[in-house]
């Protein structure tokens, strides 16, 4: 139930910043993504959540690149977890 809910934010922010499929472009990808971010929702399950939903995106090849790069620059390792502080000497 708890990802019934998360799904639920997802789709309230995606409405809020891109408005409908037709309208999503890198600028506003990248806005619902940092939206996701700032309501601590973990960015790649936005970007999965486009990713399932690519059908309805007209340029979701190019977006999809920027979209995994935003989340990599922004989280550990384009992971949820980071594990990186005990790999670094």
């Amino acid at each position: 139930m708890a990802n019934q809910d998360i799904t639920a934010k997802v789709e309230d922010i995606f409405k809020t910043t891109c408005g409908s499929w037709d309208n999503c472009n890198q600028s506003n990808i990248v806005v619902f993504l940092s939206q996701c971010y700032d309501q601590g929702i973990d960015p790649q399950f936005c970007v999965n959540w486009l990713d399932e939903h690519s059908n309805h995106i007209s340029q979701w090849s190019e977006f999809s690149h920027t979209a995994q790069e935003w989340v990599n620059e922004h989280t550990a390792s384009g992971s949820p977890i980071g594990t990186t502080e005990n790999q670094e000497g």
